[in-house]
């Protein structure tokens, strides 16, 4: 089958005569080789990029025996590799071979994944690599945008051409020279060709709107239009879809039914936990600070003090309303009426001054006169 595909018969000579089958040394020489190919690749590319030579190296074949050395480029202009040839066959002692190949032979010895989520055909079973051009993506009503129908080599994708045949066949029960037609609204423009429904989509000047025609009904506009008829209307037809419809849900209306308390109440909620949380995280610097050292405090005879108790360096509040107490007799204590007498022994005081106490400003009560005085004598 693969011979087939490649137009070779059994009986050509370039098929290779088979001597016997390998033995271990065989495989052992072939194994060799093949671990060889990776480190040749990449000193191969920098002798390439010493001589400044317009190429790329893109894949190095060793033969079994490690005798002759196969090495596959691309370049878009003539090459003179000569004395790369000698450097090659110098450093790696093989028979040195250099092979042109086009980009996508390129990428079916790299290989990949294509858009598709497949191998590359052409790393897997396409060898005959036909020309490819937008031609074949317009007859498929497919956009000509480059990322998308371009491979991994660069070029269109071979795979443009694999329905081409297809979609030309069906193109066939369509009329041509029908890109324009003659109606009393003005000139309509062919858009596109639907194959699957066989249905030509129309636009008219002054109007977004797309009208799709069957073909009969095209074909009978067009003979109007020969005999110098236009047509008042183009008979559009409807176009239904195979997916089922939506069924719309019924919305209600419930507008002022709904209460805001609750969120209005969560809404508070998070301001006070942000407030609090704001006040956690603020500096010292910026809270009052109440543990400052005795030395630090303003006093009386401070810079920016007060005037106040020397003992607490608290400021004295000199704003205080005076308290309104009962003055029920010299005494303003508890005990209201005279302290009892309960047989006290006398208390023998000099009698010095007006007051016998050790204060010496005036007394609060009257004077007691001593119950033994002094005798004349």
């Amino acid at each position: 089958l693969q011979l087939k595909k490649r137009g070779i018969e059994e009986t050509s000579v370039e098929i290779k005569k088979i001597l016997r089958p390998s033995n271990e040394r065989d495989i052992e020489a072939f194994k060799i080789s093949k671990s060889r190919e990776a480190d040749i690749l990449a000193k191969s590319r920098a002798h390439a990029r010493y001589f400044r030579l317009q190429m790329k190296l893109s894949e190095v074949e060793i033969q079994a025996d490690g005798k002759k050395g196969t090495f596959f480029y691309t370049a878009d202009d003539r090459i003179d590799f000569r004395e790369l040839i000698r450097i090659f066959a110098t450093e790696f002692k093989v028979k040195v071979e250099m092979r042109q190949i086009g980009i996508r032979q390129e990428a079916a010895k790299v290989g990949g994944i294509g858009s598709c989520g497949r191998e590359l055909c052409c790393s897997t079973w396409l060898h005959d690599f036909k020309s490819v051009n937008t031609t074949a993506a317009r007859y498929q009503n497919l956009s000509i945008n480059q990322t998308k129908l371009s491979g991994q080599c660069g070029r269109l994708k071979c795979c443009l051409n694999f329905e081409l045949d297809t979609y030309l066949d069906a193109l066939q029960a369509f009329p041509d020279y029908a890109d324009n037609l003659q109606t009393v609204m003005g000139q309509a423009f062919l858009i596109k060709k639907d194959i699957f429904k066989n249905l030509m989509w129309y636009t008219l000047p002054n109007n977004t709107k797309h009208f799709p025609l069957t073909i009969e009904r095209v074909k009978e506009i067009k003979d109007l239009n020969k005999q110098g008829i236009a047509v008042e209307e183009l008979q559009a037809v409807e176009v239904t879809s195979g997916k089922p419809k939506e069924v719309e849900p019924d919305f209600v209306d419930v507008v002022g039914q709904i209460s805001l308390k609750s969120l209005e109440k969560n809404d508070r909620r998070r301001r006070d936990q942000q407030r609090f949380n704001n006040n956690d995280r603020r500096p010292n610097n910026d809270r009052p600070n109440n543990d400052r050292p005795y030395n630090d405090r303003p006093g009386p005879n401070r810079p920016g003090g007060q005037p106040g108790n020397s003992a607490g360096g608290r400021p004295m509040n000199n704003n205080r309303p005076p308290m309104n107490r009962p003055n029920n007799g010299p005494n303003n204590g508890p005990n209201n009426g005279p302290r009892p007498n309960n047989n006290r022994p006398p208390m023998n005081r000099p009698n010095n001054g007006p007051s016998n106490g050790p204060s010496n400003g005036p007394s609060n009560g009257p004077s007691t006169p001593p119950s033994n005085p002094p005798s004349a004598n």
